[in-house]
């Protein structure tokens, strides 16, 4: 039976790597996919919505985004939206649909990504580190709990964490290789 703060320790080490792995699809790497420009804030009815909350996206070929509003006024709000995220895409409006063809990708921009994901990848290791602090504070301050049952449980957190910080490493390698292959 695993203690209660183990099982808590797992769950957020779980989506501390998920999330960074969630923040590795939003970097491009010349292949296009709809996460490069979902989360753009796009002002729709006099509030702030996702783009993918008031469009469909889809990616008809490795070096096209699509983008069909499901309300044709939207249209220049989303095309306006997307040049004002920085995201180094031009957009252009077809009647009803915007495209977004993506630039080759430079060396110099090849790095650049490479840098990003190793920031990424370092805040994901962070929020793991803090996570097992946490648990780590938890289990010290826990009572009716043998030394011997602590020591156990400390040695599990640690291969957690281990465990977590591996997994973060991998994907960082295998992103790496992503952006850096042409």
């Amino acid at each position: 039976m695993s203690h209660p703060i183990l099982t808590d320790m797992q769950t957020k080490a779980k989506k501390a790597v998920e999330h960074t792995l969630h923040e590795f699809s939003t970097i491009h790497t010349g292949k296009a996919t709809p996460t490069m420009v979902e989360t753009v804030m796009v002002e729709a009815y006099g509030s702030m919505m996702r783009l993918k909350e008031c469009a469909a996206i889809s990616t008809p070929d490795a070096r096209l985004i699509q983008i069909q509003p499901w309300d044709a006024s939207l249209t220049k709000a989303i095309e306006k939206a997307i040049q004002m995220a920085n995201l180094g895409f031009n957009p252009i409006v077809d009647g009803k649909l915007i495209r977004i063809p993506l630039p080759d990708m430079s060396r110099e921009r090849r790095l650049e990504f490479v840098k990003v994901a190793h920031k990424l990848a370092e805040e994901g290791r962070v929020h793991v580190r803090n996570v097992r602090r946490e648990a780590m504070d938890s289990l010290k301050k826990a009572d009716g709990l043998s030394e011997d049952d602590r020591k156990r449980h400390e040695k599990e957190v640690q291969t957690m964490t281990d465990d977590a910080i591996k997994d973060i490493n991998n994907h960082l390698a295998h992103k790496e290789q992503e952006l850096l292959a042409v």
